[in-house]
């Protein structure tokens, strides 16, 4: 197929927004920010790269949404204060000034933070696996504490405050983090949330928090601001999870999306491997189950950066967009390549190891391929 026609360069028809190809770039960790979790000039130069290589819309790294416990990792960007919103504005104005998308994601780590030491959790339940050296940690995550009625109340408050922060930062959006494991998707998980009120329990209990949020941002942002979110199965410290009911599970939760109504829904394939691990035994993906069921725009993650993948899964209406993670990180400039016929940048693992930080990755590229500078 010829790449002019593939069905990834095609525009998206989306009342409000301007969507010349198919392209996302997916969020990801760069661990980056200041000590005090603001976006720097290193950040603006790195997504602007992606919106000049010609990805229609950019999803940040997960932003951290309050001061209290959401907070991942050491230097990752917060979406908190005034100074926050503050820093990502030059990196929004580059991004969009470049004809791309840009969409805020916001993200409380719960359980699986490796800042705090006073976590919390739907639960109080051990996680599974160690922490993630290449973001900076090492060993055991901590016991977190099952969180009561004024920590609910206290995430829903920062994630609507860092959705207004992100407006005012001049975002086109936010996306709500709920997959990889962190504390929306703890909440959604039968295993970590064994609470008998109305957060626990049935699947719509169990999203009620996500529901809640997505409301209450409703409330506070324009209509043209998009309010998303990111679902998956598999987590970061536990990559082989699935869900013990498959399709089951995920025509509930979609379901209970459907009600929600967010603007897009993102299904994330930590592994990469989309047959693999998005496929149910009946043979639906839960992506194709997402746009079946809940009207919204979906975007499908998890190795899309192979052309024949990437086709299929628009062709055959499983999603509308693709996600590109680790190629695109690569080579910020993967669209123009395919568009050209040109071979992009080749992911290698070392360059998120043995940390994840943008001028790491930088340097790896450099030395792979020196005449890059």
């Amino acid at each position: 197929m010829e790449m002019t026609k593939h069905p990834i360069f095609r525009p998206l028809p989306w009342p409000g927004h301007s969507m010349k190809n198919r392209l996302v770039v997916a969020p990801m960790s760069r661990i980056s920010a200041t000590e005090e979790g603001r976006a720097t000039a290193e950040m603006e130069a790195y997504y602007t790269a992606f919106a000049k290589g010609g990805f229609s819309m950019i999803i940040t790294e997960g932003n951290y949404t309050d001061e209290i416990a959401s907070r991942g990792y050491a230097h990752q960007p917060g979406l908190t204060n005034a100074a926050h919103a503050d820093a990502w504005k030059p990196v929004v104005a580059q991004v969009k000034a470049h004809g791309a998308l840009m969409i805020a994601q916001l993200m409380h780590a719960g359980a699986l933070s490796q800042y705090f030491q006073h976590t919390i959790a739907p639960s109080a339940i051990q996680p599974v696996g160690v922490k993630m050296a290449q973001y900076g940690g090492t060993g055991a995550f901590p016991f977190p504490r099952a969180m009561g009625a004024d920590d609910i109340n206290a995430v829903k408050t920062g994630f609507v405050n860092a959705a207004k922060m992100a407006m005012d930062a001049g975002f086109d959006g936010v996306e709500l983090h709920a997959a990889n494991g962190y504390l929306l998707d703890q909440f959604l998980t039968p295993e970590l949330n064994v609470r008998q009120d109305q957060y626990g329990g049935s699947t719509s209990n169990r999203f009620r928090l996500s529901a809640e949020i997505i409301q209450a941002i409703r409330e506070v942002v324009p209509a043209h601001f998009l309010v998303g979110i990111r679902l998956s199965e598999g987590k970061v410290n536990d990559l082989k999870y699935r869900w013990k009911d498959g399709a089951d599970m995920a025509v509930g939760v979609l379901g209970e999306v459907r009600k929600a109504a967010p603007d897009f829904v993102h299904i994330a394939v930590q592994s990469g491997e989309w047959e693999r691990d998005s496929f149910y035994s009946d043979g639906t993906s839960y992506a194709a189950l997402a746009k079946q069921i809940t009207g919204s725009v979906v975007i499908a993650n998890g190795g899309m950066h192979q052309p024949a993948r990437a086709a299929r899964v628009i062709e055959a209406s499983h999603a509308d967009l693709i996600s590109i993670g680790k190629a695109a990180l690569a080579d910020p400039a993967w669209p123009l390549h395919m568009l050209n016929g040109t071979s992009p940048l080749a992911f290698h693992p070392d360059m998120l190891w043995p940390e994840a930080t943008i001028s790491h990755t930088n340097q790896i590229i450099t030395s792979i391929h020196p005449a890059i500078s």
